[in-house]
Parts: C-alpha cells; sequence; structure tokens
C-alpha cells in the first residue's frame, strides 16, 4: 500500500513497483486530480480517502506499508500548524498503529531531511536535530513515535528525504530545481528571497523512491528501527550554487536576482549509511533533472502554468473551500 500515492513522489514509485512485479494499492485523498494514475488505473487498487480516516482494513492483506500522505514542504506546514500536526504527526502515526493491527510486515516512513534545520556539521542519522518549522517538527515527532513500534513482526524505517527534484507524473514546481528551471523557461530570470547562501541536499526523485524500493528487497532484520538518509554527498550544495547550475546546464542567459530574506534552514547532510548498509547509489545528476524537465516544458508535455503544481497556493484554495480542514474525529 502506497499512501499518497497520487502525488509528486508517489505517482514515480507506484510505477517504480509495478515494474518490480508488486501488486498496488494507492490510498489517496486526490486532492490534486488522478490523472498520474490515469494510465495505470487498471493495474492498481485505487482507494480514495483521507488518511486520517483510514481504518485497519483498509490495511489488511498488505505486505508493506509506504506513507507518502502528508502537507509535503515548509512553506505548506506553515498555513496551518494545527492541520499539519493532524496530518503529518496523528494521522500517519495512526496509519503505523493501523498497519501493524492488521499484519502489516514493514512500515516505511518517508521524513525529511528539514529536521535537521541549522546545522554547521554534517548531519548524520545521530546528529542532534533542530527543526525550525511546522512541518518539520511534525516530521520528527512522527519518527519518535513510530520506531517504538518495531518489532520482530512489524519492521519501521524512517527516510530522511532530501529535497527532490525531477519529472513526474504530478509535477511540482515548489521545490527548488524545479522551480528555478520553470522561472528560467518562462522569464530567463530565476529569483528567489534570500541570498541564497543556504545549503541543501538534493535527489532526484527516482533515485528517492530506488532507496524505497531497496528497504522493500532488504531483510527486515537489516532495516528494522533504522533511520536513513536519502541522498547523494556529491549533492550537497548551496542554493546560490544551484541558481548558477541552470543556465549552465541550458546553455541560457539567465538574470539572477536575489531579496533580503534570511533562511535560517541550512543544512548538509552524510548519505554514507544508506550507501553502506542498502547500496544506494544516486543514479541522476541536478543537471538531469534540469534539462529533462526543461525539455518537458519545451516539448509542452509539461504545463509551466497548471496551478496544482504549485503545492502551497492548491493547499490555499483547498482551505477557502473547506476541502481541507482540521477533522473532528482525527
Amino acid at each position: 500500500m502506497v499512501t499518497g500515492g497520487a502525488g509528486y513522489i508517489g505517482s514515480v514509485f507506484v510505477r517504480e513497483l509495478l515494474n518490480k512485479g508488486y501488486d498496488v494499492t494507492v490510498l489517496d485523498t486526490l486532492f490534486f486530480g488522478e490523472d498520474s494514475l490515469a494510465d495505470i488505473k487498471d493495474r492498481i487498487k485505487l482507494v480514495k480517502k483521507d488518511i486520517r480516516v483510514a481504518n485497519k482494513a483498509d490495511m489488511e492483506g498488505a505486505y508493506a506499508v509506504v506513507d507518502f500522505a502528508a502537507l509535503s514542504n515548509d512553506p505548506s506546514g506553515e498555513l496551518d500548524s494545527l492541520l499539519t500536526y493532524d496530518i503529518n504527526h496523528m494521522a500517519r502515526t495512526n496509519i503505523a498503529k493501523l498497519s501493524k493491527k492488521a499484519g502489516v510486515q514493514k512500515y516505511l516512513a518517508p521524513s525529511s531531511c528539514a529536521i535537521y534545520g541549522n546545522t554547521e556539521e554534517l548531519a548524520t542519522e545521530v546528529s542532534p536535530v533542530n527543526p525550525l518549522t511546522a512541518y518539520a517538527k511534525a516530521n520528527y515527532q512522527w519518527e519518535n513515535d513510530i520506531l517504538p513500534l518495531a518489532d520482530d513482526r512489524f519492521s519501521v524505517t524512517v527516510f530522511r528525504q532530501s529535497t527532490v527534484y525531477g519529472l513526474s507524473h504530478k509535477m511540482r514546481f515548489d521545490l527548488l530545481v524545479n522551480s528555478f528551471t520553470q522561472q528560467a523557461f518562462l522569464n530567463r530570470r530565476i529569483k528567489i528571497k534570500g541570498n541564497g547562501a543556504e545549503f541543501r541536499p538534493f535527489v532526484h526523485v527516482k533515485d528517492d523512491c530506488n532507496a524505497f524500493v531497496s528497504a522493500l528487497d532488504a531483510d527486515s532484520a537489516q532495516i528494522n528501527k533504522q533511520i536513513f538518509n536519502v541522498g547523494s554527498n556529491e549533492q550537497n550544495i548551496k542554493v546560490s550554487d544551484l541558481m548558477n547550475m541552470i543556465p549552465d546546464a541550458l546553455h541560457l542567459e539567465c538574470e539572477r536576482e536575489f531579496g533580503d530574506w534570511v533562511d535560517k534552514r541550512n543544512y548538509r547532510v552524510s548519505f554514507d549509511k544508506i550507501a553502506t548498509s542498502l547500496k544506494f547509489k544516486a543514479r541522476h545528476s541536478i543537471t538531469d533533472g534540469i534539462k529533462e524537465i526543461y525539455e518537458a516544458l519545451k516539448s509542452g508535455a509539461l504545463d509551466p502554468n497548471d496551478p496544482r503544481f504549485i503545492t502551497v497556493g492548491w493547499y490555499k484554495k483547498l482551505i477557502s473551500e473547506g476541502a481541507l480542514k482540521l477533522l473532528s474525529n482525527s
């Protein structure tokens, strides 16, 4: 079972699972529509449901649950911190508990490197954390609640993901590589609110998905009660350097515009553990991601102005319409 399987990462991951021969159930609210699953609907079981009202029966029969469903980044999480806590912490903790009760063998938890917040040192899985946003705090609270659920029959593994980039069947233009490429295509200008001095780790969406596939294939004892950072050491870069990579990769003249906002989030991350334990290796570069997105925009395969591709804007719309709200029974 993949919760959030119609989303940016989930829709790519589901196809990877199908290619591997897995039977897949997707549980998703479909707030962004189901276009991302259109060509594979006859190959999956689709359950339209909010994870906050999921039950044990939804999980029964699953070998593993991969819990992607969440409000998906720092700006979205700040729209309503209580809602973020409700979904990203409480609802996903409940999904883990339901999975255990239903006899699921593996629960894979897609968390975020954002929980490191601001650190001078290269962050490993045992480094002190410093979550600065509602999104990061909810992820860390969720990790703390689900890891103690693990036992010999129920394996729990946390994956702290880097900032993801690359083409997806449900695209996002609010992620840095994707956003900068979109801006270069539309305006030949790349603009950020701050000075770009902060570091971020990056990972291509297909590489990110392969980390989860590796965990499904791994022996439970090898990954149980473990935390893995997902990414590659080579893709820890400054945001300002990323801005320079866009015109270089595309051979375009692009203006770069900086602001005076100070981003307190600044972290570089070590990915040695996942490389050693799961033999994980990133096979895609940031330049690969830039080029594939630009070509999709240039060919018309990707609409640069689809409002669903800006997550925080779409969430604002859902909140204003009452579609995304706190549930009294969650």
